[in-house]
């Protein structure tokens, strides 16, 4: 059977990473995205140097770099305030330790290197309006069953088809995502429409009280991507409902004047209500697996939603190359090097949003004079666990030693 492809569920950043990953190794791939053109919504995303490391894994990595804008820090401001808590450098004393960048970049840019290469590339083939409804295997091959009632065969499946995956439902079967009650506000202006003592070469949160605010540059510097998220207890999950400027503003009446005019020049925004999940310890179900979101979803507190997905590809890649038809051990090999990983980001990401993004009082307080007191490389060995590493050394061994707290 070793001339079928690898299906793919997903035509997002990680389906597409996986499919490009797959052929450096010389494996098919057939990628069937639900939508009716592959594309991403949304706006910015922030890409540590373990990105960077997946990008040159993948092949992508001058594409990559090229689209990419370098911020010069990570700065974190008291919303209530208006003053800098603290602020870790990026410069090249960071990438010397990492040895690749901090950047940010705009998803859908992000996603066009990914698509570009699968586009040229003659192991990758593409298909829209096809979504992977359910699957069965036979122990040799798994057929996919589409929404159109059409089935498809290949070596194996992939389920990369995020959050609400249907290949989730076999796989694991632990229901609906959870609901964080965080609603967060997402837009998109011209870098001209930014407040002039705002245009700063950096990604900066502003926290507060069960909220906060932030922004970065995007695109070449032609646009600043705007994120506002208020702790609301939202009880339903949303995906990119628009909404007006007065929903937005709500929540945020207490925060610093400075902090709130981010929100006054914001347009066209939309909604969206956080979900994740708790961290599961088995992504496989035979020639199956899961993979990015459907597999590990996260909140964007640490900002490696994204990287999370490409690691995955980059470990899933080099597990198969050279399996053939024995796909089985392959996919738990993968399972077992990426899942302690992804359930410690996903477990601090939900920490961060409550000790670091939403604190109020005291808390908050603690929260500034703790990382007040770090210098920039304490903040570097803080996330060496992180940042250093490509996806491939996920190794369990490995993983259990890094588990205890930074």
């Amino acid at each position: 059977m070793s001339d079928l492809p690898i299906l793919i569920a997903g035509g997002g950043i990680g389906g597409l990473a996986t499919a490009i990953g797959l052929a450096q190794k010389g494996v098919a791939s057939l990628v069937l995205e639900k939508a009716s053109r592959l594309g991403e919504i949304g706006a910015g995303i922030q890409l540590g140097p373990n990105a960077f490391h997946a990008f040159d894994t993948l092949g992508v990595g001058d594409a990559a770099r090229a689209m990419a804008v370098y911020i010069d820090s990570l700065r974190l401001m008291d919303a209530l305030s208006g003053e800098e808590i603290t602020r870790i450098p990026l410069d090249e004393g960071f990438r010397t330790r990492f040895g690749n960048p901090y950047a940010v970049v705009h998803r859908g840019d992000l996603h066009g290197v990914f698509l570009k290469a699968c586009e040229a590339h003659p192991l990758v083939s593409l298909r829209t309006a096809s979504e992977v409804l359910d699957y069965d295997q036979d122990g040799e091959t798994v057929t996919a069953t589409l929404a159109s009632g059409e089935r498809l065969r290949g070596r194996g499946l992939i389920g990369a088809d995020g959050l609400w995956s249907n290949i989730r439902k076999r796989v694991v079967g632990d229901g609906a995502p959870r609901v964080s009650g965080h609603t967060t506000y997402r837009s998109v202006i011209p870098v001209e429409d930014m407040p002039e003592d705002l245009r700063w070469n950096a990604a900066t949160l502003w926290a507060g009280p069960k909220c906060h605010i932030v922004h970065y540059p995007l695109s070449g510097w032609k646009l600043f991507n705007l994120v506002v998220t208020y702790h609301n207890d939202a009880p339903e999950p949303v995906a990119g409902m628009p909404v007006t400027h007065d929903e937005v503003r709500q929540g945020f009446e207490h925060v610093s004047p400075v902090a709130r005019q981010v929100i006054e020049r914001g347009q066209d925004w939309k909604l969206w209500v956080l979900c994740d999940r708790d961290p599961v310890m088995d992504w496989t179900d035979g020639r199956v697996a899961l993979l990015g979101d459907a597999a590990h979803p996260m909140l964007q507190y640490f900002a490696q939603g994204a990287c999370m997905a490409m690691e995955d590809a980059v470990c899933l890649s080099a597990e198969l190359a050279g399996a053939g038809d024995d796909l089985e051990p392959a996919l738990r090999r993968y399972a077992a090097r990426r899942r302690l990983r992804t359930a410690r980001v996903q477990l601090q990401s939900r920490e961060i949003g409550q000790h670091i993004y939403h604190p109020a009082g005291a808390h908050a307080a603690l929260r500034n004079a703790i990382m007040q007191a770090k210098s920039p490389e304490d903040w570097y060995d803080a996330v060496d666990w992180l940042y250093g590493s490509t996806g491939l050394e996920g190794a369990v061994s490995r993983e259990a030693r890094t588990l205890g707290p930074e």
